[in-house]
Order: C-alpha cells, then structure tokens, then sequence
C-alpha cells in the first residue's frame, strides 16, 4: 500500500484528470487499498467540508462559483425575518446556492420575485454559501445628479455642477440624506420624470466638502463631460442579456485558463495558458492560449448598447473608481472572466519556438471557464518558491509552464528592442475617510511583464489575421518621433555626455542604448524624461504606419474589449472573417472607421486628463498637510515663467515660479530648455536633483507651488527673494535695459 495523499496531492490529480474524479479513481490512482480508503474519504470529505471540493453524485471536482456580480431573485422573509435570494443563472451540477440579502440604511424595499444585481461575498460554514449587497434593482436605472446641497425649511436644493444643467433638483423633507447645506452631495431621480415643476431627487451619497479628497474624481468626469450616467435602454439591453451557451463555439472547459489581474481589479478580461509544444520539431518550444470575453455577442452593432459603448470610447479609471464602458452586468458580471464560471470568449492559440518566435497562430470562438483568478504578487510569490494553498495545486501545471513561456518570450523581446524607458509608476492608496492614506510605488513584477508579453503577442496576431484576410480594423499606431523632437534629444544627450546617433533611420535600440548610457547616472532621469517627449502619441487608425515604441510592424488592441471600444471592433472584424455569426462587423461600420478612430483617441485623451487631473488633486491634498516640509525631487520642465519639478516621493508635480528663484534674472533658453541666471550664471536644466519645500497646495485646482532650495547638492544663494513686485510688473526703459544685458551676458557666456 502507498502512501495516503496529502490534500495538495489530491487537488492537483482531480485537477489534472477531470474525467477520472470518483472516490474508486482517485484510490486506484494512489494504489489505496483496504482499510486505508477509510483515510482517503475522510481527507475528501475535510476537502469538501473547506470548500476545496464539492461532491457530485459520486465524484469529486472542483466547486462551481457565481460570479462576484450576480443577478439575483428576491424569495420571502424566513422565519426569523432574513431575507434571501436565489441564482437565476446557476450553472454548476450540485444544488443552487442559498444567498443571503445583506440590507443598508437607504436600500429600496424588496418584495419577493424581484429581480436585483447584487455583489457576491463567498461565505464559509454558515446555512448560506454566500452574501450579497445590491448594487440595483433590474429594471430600474433612476437619473443620477451630483451637486452642492442647498437647505430650506422645505427640505432643500441641489444645484447640479453638471456642464450644460441649468435646472436645480428639488429634495422633500425627508429625502435629504442627513445632507447639509454646503455638501458636495449625489442624488437620484425621486419621483417621475416629465412632472409640472423642478425634478424631485432623494440624497443617496454625502461627499462632503466640495474640495474633499472624495469630491474631486467626481468634478473631473463632470467637467470634462464623461458620461457616468447610462440611459434606460442601455439597461434594460444589459439586464435583458443571458449568458452564451456552447452552440457555434468551441468547448474549451477543460483547458486550464487561469487570471492574473491587480488585487482591487474591478473586471477579469483576460485568461492565459501555456504548456510545452510536444512536436519534436519545435524542441524547447510552445503552445500559448490567450482567451478574452466575448463582449461582441452582447454589445451588437447598432443597439444601445453599442451607441453608449462608441460614445464612451473607454472606461476611465480613478483612485476610488471607476466610470465604465459597458453597464456593471456585463462587465461585472456576463463579460468577466471570473473563476469557474462558464463565460464565452474569442481565444487566440498561438505557437513559439524556444527563442520565443511566434510560428503560427489560430482563433477559436469558445467557451471556458477560469481554472483561477489570481492576483499579480501571489502568483509571482508562488513563482519565488512560497505559494499560497491557492496557486499550490496549480504550480506545475499553469503557474510554471506560463513562466517557461515568457521567458522564450523575453528573448524575443530582447531581439525586438522595444524602447525601455524607466519611469516608475506611483499608486495613490485612499483609506476609508477617502483621503490619502499613501503614494506607493507601483511593484513592476515578472508576473506583470509575463501578462504584458503574452497580451502583446495576441495583438500581434489579431492584427496579422486580419491583414492577412484583407479585413478592415483599427490599429494601434504609434509614430517616430519628429526631426524636430529627435534634434532637442540629441542636443539634451549631447549636453549630458552622450552620444544619439544622426543620420540614419532612427529604431528604437538606438534610443535604448542612450537610455543605457544614462543609466545609473546623474543624468539618468533627465535622459529618460527627455526621451519621452520626444515621443509622439498613440492613436487608432484604420491604416497600418506601425507602431514605434514596440517596434512591431502591426499591432492592434485585441486583449481588452471591456474597457475599450477599439479592441470591441476588432472582435467584431475577426467574428465577420471567420464566419463565427450576424454579430461581426457591418458595411456600416466599417464605412465610418475613419470616423471611430478619430472619436476613441479623443475620449482616450479625456480620460487620461480626467485621470491626471484627479490625481493631481488627491496630490494636492494630501501635500496641503504639509506646507513647510523640505523634499527631494527633479526638474522635469521649464519655461519662461518657472520649473516644474516631480517630487520624488510622491511623484506629484510642482511649479517653482521664475520670480521666487534667487536674486537675479534668469533667461529662457527655448532651444537647450535651460534657465540661466545673469550673474552667477547657475543653469537650471531638465533632470537636475533638487531639493525644495512646499510654499502652497490647492486641493480644488490640483496646484502646488515650490520654494526652491538646493540644486545637485548646492545651497541657492541667500538673500532678499524677488517677491511680487507692483514696481516689477511695469515694462520700464530701465527693467527692459537690464534684461536685454542678461541676456547677452548670457549668450557671450555659452559662445
């Protein structure tokens, strides 16, 4: 008789062989004879009593789940006053699961049948195996408001900060919330619509001070006119949709998909899978899998959905949330990848060799089901030796073969030479005040770039499979840079001691060696700021001109048609190739791409000033505390008027007016991008260390201005700053006179 199983054991053979799950096959497989199965059922049933397992008539395999975001069915109060609420789309063999209705102050009476989308919380040894909070009533999409609160002896007012409203809401007595007057608050619809008078609203979240940390993502998609509303008939098409079965698709349950997303990931678009290619031809070589959600067969051409996805162009993410593209029961829920849940997909089987050259590549329109749904660092723990009871079952079979893959991949990627900027990314942490509780900086792991490598290699092929059929898309361009642009490099890398090779047809290992050169340097971060604005910025298109910064001839957005409408059409594009259905792309649609092109970079664009500006107001906010602190940072502009410098904690962006820097005239060099001072000629250039403290922050304008005190290490000379001026501001003969000395001073200097 062997040895019993450890329960690691069991899990990775019932996962490794689907079809054989009885307690006989699993005895048989471990040779358990005799008294010894006695120990085997009781290791099963603590499997199944943890949750690890869930028994099927006779087998054992892993649970079925529902997904995080599920609609639900309301049922009558029990006994003892709990209200619960059944699964109208279970999918798994065992029994439904029971849900227990967890109500908030302010939630909407139910009655029993109503339908409701709610978030899903997993619960363990309890009579319900899960918990849910609504998120809304299906069949319902009250019009939502954000405005200042205004009390009256009636109730009050809301004055909407919406761009374009001019009509007030009016709030009943009863209906303010605990509102007062002052508050940044949003409302809802309370009464119906097309009533003599104002609309009445009823207060469903205070946010406070208008200039609170809470407050500001809300006023940036306000006033850059993001839709966060989404129509009735949007809804209702979402609400309507059901989950797609295996007809016309290919049945790809048993492979195992995995995801691997940021811990706070708010929708699961993508799944991978890699194992060794077992042609001996291909020796060291290998077989990807890139599934993503089929959000073509419920967003279809021409349907509300679809116009409110086109007039989106994008989700925009913010620190405390998010605006989506498509309505939270698609892309929480029927178009989210979530673990063990079938949910349909368009995949892309792709070949490697050992150096991690693709050979060949194959779509399939399928359904799967997520063997996991991991989070970046516990997959990349797992890799470094320590995996949780989570990753444990799987290392062998998906975690290890999928970091096997990337690095053949790294190899072709090293080849390539995409252009290796380093600029670390900051990660604004809000604690449960919504004010900032830290700045992190963002971890780049190999789990990270694994994702990456194997997203790009699927856009590679989405773009070459349409080529290749003569189907039109939309690609993802990105353009060399100017002559213009690459000259100011040269003169910046010139200037630090480097060297950027002129004359020949720029590629991007030319610029990965000036960024090597600067590398470890005190020039380290001005080369690499520099090389980035050098840059031009991307864009879809319909015609193919490459994309630089990859260094790929064809490339378009394939991996992520939840939170992008570009990577929507090229779905569609590859559905109407392939003759997967009536949902590919139409004569209609494609007559307008020029059009969609132009429409998705703008709203890309808004969103990312959306974006930023929310960021430079949490920013602000946070360094609002701490005016007077001394902090180390970088110039990463300048102009006439001061320098703008990054702070290096924090990575916020400050401006150090020209007129507070030392006691002379500084003069603009437009060209070398340089300051220099008249007298002591001091030259301010982009990339210098610096150490400033902080004058003032304005959390509602996102501005902070600095007091400049060290450059590379050198004291600013002391002495009466140059404030403000009534005098100064007057173009005097004598002031003109003297700046015109400076400047030739200057210029006889740098000669």
């Amino acid at each position: 008789m062997r040895k019993i199983p450890t329960k690691d054991e069991i899990q990775k053979w019932i996962s490794e062989n689907p079809t054989q799950t009885s307690k006989r096959d699993i005895a048989k497989a471990f040779g358990i004879k005799g008294a010894a199965r006695i120990d085997l059922k009781r290791i099963l049933k603590e499997l199944e009593s943890e949750g690890h397992l869930t028994k099927r008539r006779k087998t054992y395999r892993d649970p079925d789940k529902l997904p995080p975001v599920s609609v639900l069915a309301v049922m009558a109060p029990d006994a003892d006053g709990d209200l619960f609420a059944r699964p109208l789309e279970w999918t798994g063999d065992g029994p439904e699961p029971r849900v227990l209705m967890v109500l908030r102050e302010g939630d909407a009476a139910f009655g029993e049948g109503d339908k409701i989308l709610a978030k899903l919380q997993e619960i363990k040894g309890e009579d319900h195996q899960y918990k849910a909070r609504l998120i809304r009533k299906i069949g319902s999409n009250p019009h939502k408001v954000l405005g200042v609160f205004r009390k009256s002896a009636e109730g009050g007012r809301i004055l909407p900060i919406d761009k374009g409203s001019n009509k007030d809401w009016l709030v009943k007595a009863g209906n303010e919330g605990g509102a007062k007057d002052g508050e940044l608050v949003e409302a809802e619809q309370a009464g119906p619509a097309g009533r003599m008078g104002l609309p009445l609203a009823r207060v469903i979240t205070r946010l406070g001070d208008p200039t609170a940390p809470r407050a500001v993502s809300l006023i940036a998609i306000h006033q850059l006119g993001i839709p966060d509303d989404f129509p009735d008939e949007v809804i209702a098409e979402a609400d309507a949709a059901k989950p797609a079965g295996l007809k016309g698709r290919e049945d790809l349950r048993d492979v195992p998909l995995v995801t691997i997303d940021p811990m706070d990931a708010r929708d699961r678009d993508d799944a991978i899978w890699a194992e060794l290619d077992t042609n001996p031809a291909n020796k060291g070589g290998f077989i990807l899998w890139v599934a993503i959600a089929d959000v073509a067969h419920y967003v279809t051409p021409g349907s509300a959905l679809d116009r409110e996805a086109w007039k989106r162009g994008n989700s925009s993410y913010f620190p405390d949330r998010v605006v989506p593209m498509l309505p939270d029961r698609l892309s929480g829920d029927l178009c989210s990848l979530h673990e063990a849940v079938p949910r349909a997909c368009i995949a892309v089987k792709m070949t490697i060799d050992a150096e991690g050259q693709k050979l060949k590549h194959t779509f399939v329109r399928g359904l799967m089901r997520s063997a996991a749904s991991f989070n970046y660092a516990e997959v990349q723990q797992a890799r470094d030796g320590d995996p949780n009871d989570k990753c444990a079952p799987l290392m062998e079979t998906v975690i290890n073969p999928l970091y096997e893959a990337y690095e053949a991949l790294k190899k072709a990627r090293t080849k390539r030479q995409p252009l290796e900027l380093d600029l670390p990314e900051r990660k604004i942490v809000l604690g449960d005040d919504g004010k900032v509780k830290s700045i992190d900086l963002a971890q780049r792991l190999d789990a990270h770039k694994l994702i990456e490598e194997f997203m790009v290699l699927a856009n590679v092929s989405a773009a070459e499979e349409l080529f290749h059929r003569n189907r039109p898309l939309l690609y993802r361009v990105h353009e060399e840079p100017s002559d213009e642009k690459l000259d100011a490099l040269r003169e910046i890398a010139g200037a630090s001691g480097f060297t950027l090779a002129k004359g020949q047809v720029l590629h991007t290992s030319h610029l990965n060696r000036l960024l090597a050169q600067a590398e470890g340097t005190d020039q380290d971060d001005l080369i690499n700021i520099s090389t980035l604005r050098s840059m031009t910025q991307a864009y879809y298109h319909p015609e193919n001109f490459g994309h630089f910064g990859l260094a790929l001839r064809s490339y378009a957005h394939f991996t992520s048609p939840i939170r992008r409408y570009s990577d929507l059409i090229v779905h569609r594009a590859l559905i109407s190739a392939h003759g997967w259905g009536k949902d590919g792309l139409t004569p209609e649609e494609i007559e307008r791409l020029e059009e969609t092109a132009k429409h998705i970079s703008e709203t890309e664009r808004r969103s990312m000033t959306a974006e930023r500006d929310t960021t430079d107001r949490y920013l602000a906010s946070y360094l609002s505390e701490r005016i007077g602190d001394e902090m180390s940072g970088h110039i990463s502009g300048i102009q006439k008027f001061g320098l703008f410098v990054k702070l290096d904690d924090t990575g916020a962006d400050g401006l150090i007016p020209v007129r507070s820097i030392g006691r002379e005239f500084f003069v603009f060099d437009a060209e070398r991008q340089t300051l220099i001072g008249s007298d002591t000629g001091l030259t301010l250039a982009i990339g210098q260390k610096v150490l400033v403290k902080i004058a003032e922050a304005s959390p509602v304008t996102g501005g902070l201005e600095l007091e400049l005190l060290q450059v590379e290490g050198a004291n600013m000379p002391s002495g009466q700053r140059r404030g403000p001026s009534k005098y100064r501001s007057r173009k005097s003969n004598k002031g003109k006179a003297k700046q015109d000395k400076a400047r030739k001073k200057v210029s006889r200097r740098r000669h």
